[in-house]
């Protein structure tokens, strides 16, 4: 069991999901399940499950992107494809770890996360 509450979602994800409530909810899932489970480097593996969380979301995406397209529903083609660029704009940004200063933060405040 942590001894910390797990990390918010960081701060840049939230603005860029602020259309995607249901998404940002998946990431902060993942952030939960990780720190029941932390590893040695609790910031590159929080970013690892960011990451692992972020490229489930893109496959997800691009299923639903084949059956609006398959529908002829131009409505949910065009939303489908913003919610894939806004996915593999902020799959760069994790990646690149761009703006994740909240969550190192977080974690360099809690260096006591325990195992």
């Amino acid at each position: 069991m942590p001894t910390i509450p797990p990390p918010p979602v960081p701060q840049k994800l939230r603005e860029m999901f602020k259309d995607y409530p249901e998404l940002i909810q998946r990431l902060q899932g993942a952030l939960d399940d990780y720190v029941d489970r932390p590893t040695s480097e609790p910031f590159d593996g929080a970013i690892l499950a960011l990451l692992d969380t972020l490229s489930a979301l893109s496959s997800e995406v691009r299923a639903g992107l084949q059956v609006a397209e398959a529908s002829g529903d131009a409505v949910a083609v065009e939303h489908q494809l913003r919610k894939k660029a806004v996915l593999f704009n902020a799959g760069h940004i994790v990646f690149e770890q761009v703006d994740m200063d909240d969550l190192w933060d977080y974690f360099e405040e809690d260096k006591g996360l325990s195992k």
